[in-house]
Order: C-alpha cells, then structure tokens, then sequence
C-alpha cells in the first residue's frame, strides 16, 4: 500500500501577482523552489490562510530573487495581492519511504524571503 504523503511546502508566501487573464498556473520565484526542491509544472495544492480557500494548479518559474507568488488564470479568482499562502506538494510512498520521510518545510517572511528552512 502506497501512501500519500507532504512532500514539500512553501509556508505563508505572500500573493505578489493575480492575473485572471493568463493562461493558468502559480509562478514561484526560483530560488524558493531550489528552497523547496519543487519544480516547474509540478502539480501544487494551495490552501488560502486569509479566506479558507483551498485550489490545485502547477508550477511555472517566476523570476529569480524575486519573491513573486502569482496566481494566474482561474487561480487568480481564489486570493487577492496580499493574501498569505501555503503551497504543498505531496507524493505517494511505500511503508517503508513514509516511515522514515521529513517533509522540507520553507518558511517564508517579509517579501517572500526565506526565514529558515527545516525538515518536520
């Protein structure tokens, strides 16, 4: 049996950009992705600490040392500039790989900027 377990997150990243017109996704400033071993395309769910929102979209790069969050396309309509998220992406294990798994959790602070980076 498989389970599905937090892989990664990316903890209160602040909405930089809302562009309801774009084709879709969340750009995320490259060096919190180094941060959060996460990657372009890779599927990400969203959970909107300022209105309870919960949404799944994918990574597009955002450019580096940037601090940009932006949330594109239908996206855009579940936060606002400003709004704090949390993005996680997660990923199925054995027994065994779950047993012995931390999570890297990046916390994030003013601007986007990485105040430490831990594993649970």
């Amino acid at each position: 049996m498989n389970r599905t377990m937090l892989r990664a997150k990316l903890h209160r990243a602040t909405v930089t950009e809302a562009d309801l017109h774009y084709e879709g996704s969340c750009g995320i400033d490259e060096d919190l992705l180094d941060a959060a071993d996460m990657r372009e395309y890779e599927k990400i769910e969203l959970y909107n600490v300022n209105n309870g929102e919960r949404f799944s979209t994918y990574i597009i790069k955002a450019a580096r040392g940037s601090g940009a969050i932006s949330l594109n396309g239908a996206a855009a309509r579940k936060a606002h500039v400003g709004d704090l998220l949390i993005i996680c992406t997660y990923a199925p294990m054995t027994e065994a790989e779950a047993a012995d798994h931390k999570p890297k959790v990046v916390l994030l602070g003013d601007a986007n900027r990485i105040n430490e980076v831990k594993k649970l």
